[in-house]
């Protein structure tokens, strides 16, 4: 997909994750590197929080895939994986690690506001962090649906409305006060060191609605609680002390009727 035929937010995020690819990937390529399928920002094993199930047979579409990593473990595990990312960068860093891992894994460079794929093509869509953070979720939600077969599953997660309302601007990390409404989130601009960055974020009611609307029902939502002695190269100790007490972190799992 081209430059011009993206939306505004996702045409701005492109740009910044070409810029930011290959210093995300130095920072936490091997933290994120795994045998198994782990989620999110402190690396929790799926097989705690049982939200994939078997993977072997099913048709999968990873929507932000950046260099592939949790793909790559989904298609170790017999999945027939398809990665989506809207940086043209990131997928440099995914060709790399698909053909190091030895492993089937197409890629294709686009936006998950409008997917390159036919209906019911797919039995599980997953994004851990992914394209649902930089994306905008009343265009990628109905697109997951279109692609998703009768059944078929939608996994990801990202971060929550606790984590955008009590993120304090002026020291840049989380408190516990109240720093904006909670009641009309949808997108905020960040002026990163790399640039402008879109992120996408809504209020439970607003994802259900959303879910809803799309022909989804909810099967799972984990507010994710770090353990005691849960690492990130995401956050800081007293940034995942605070996670401990208000959720950072969500995983999301729905079903298409």
């Amino acid at each position: 997909m081209s430059s011009s035929d993206l939306t505004g937010p996702a045409r701005t995020n492109r740009e910044f994750w070409d810029r930011q690819a290959d210093r995300y990937q130095l920072e936490h390529t091997e933290f994120i590197s795994r045998d198994e399928p782990h989620w999110g920002t402190w690396q929790l094993p799926d097989s705690e929080l049982g939200i994939l199930g078997e993977l072997s047979g099913l048709d999968v579409l990873e929507l932000g895939c950046g260099a592939g990593q949790f793909g790559i473990v989904l298609a170790q595990k017999g999945a027939r994986v398809v990665g989506l990312d809207n940086s043209e960068r990131q997928l440099e860093h995914a060709r790399r690690n698909v053909e190091a891992a030895g492993v089937e894994m197409e890629l294709h460079h686009g936006s998950a506001e409008s997917l390159p794929f036919e209906d019911g093509s797919f039995d599980l869509v997953v994004a851990d962090h992914g394209a649902n953070r930089f994306a905008d979720p009343y265009l990628w939600v109905p697109e997951s649906a279109r692609v998703l077969r009768y059944r078929g599953v939608l996994a990801f997660s990202g971060g929550t409305a606790f984590e955008v309302v009590c993120l304090n601007d002026e020291t840049d990390t989380w408190d516990a006060m109240l720093h904006r409404p909670y009641f009309g989130l949808h997108k905020r601009v960040f002026d990163d060191e790399d640039g402008i960055v879109v992120e996408f974020e809504l209020g439970y009611g607003d994802w259900i609605r959303l879910f809803r609307r799309s022909g989804f029902v909810v099967e799972a939502l984990v507010e994710v609680q770090p353990p005691e002695g849960a690492i990130s190269t995401y956050r800081s100790e007293e940034e995942t002390e605070w996670a401990r007490r208000w959720p950072m972190e969500q995983i999301w799992k729905v079903r298409k009727l």
